[in-house]
């Protein structure tokens, strides 16, 4: 299936900005997160299809995933 992957700010560096990538059927966010090197404890927000989702929710094709950092100022 082809999920459309998008990062903000920190998590771009090294990696990418956005990608169209192909995931066997049943793939999780945690799964893609874990691939992608990207800390648990570094996670702000999380959302699939401009909606807030947790780790364990199972992707369909063409989904959009996109994954902000924590962000901290003062």
């Amino acid at each position: 299936m082809k999920i459309t992957v998008k990062l903000f700010a920190t998590f771009q560096k090294g990696r990418f900005v956005i990608e169209e990538r192909q995931y066997p059927t049943g793939t999780l966010v945690g799964e893609i997160i874990t691939e992608l090197q990207i800390p648990e404890e570094s996670l702000g927000i999380v959302m699939v299809n401009h909606r807030h989702v947790a780790l364990d929710r199972e992707l369909t094709d063409g989904d959009t995933l996109a994954i902000f950092p924590l962000v901290g100022g003062g």
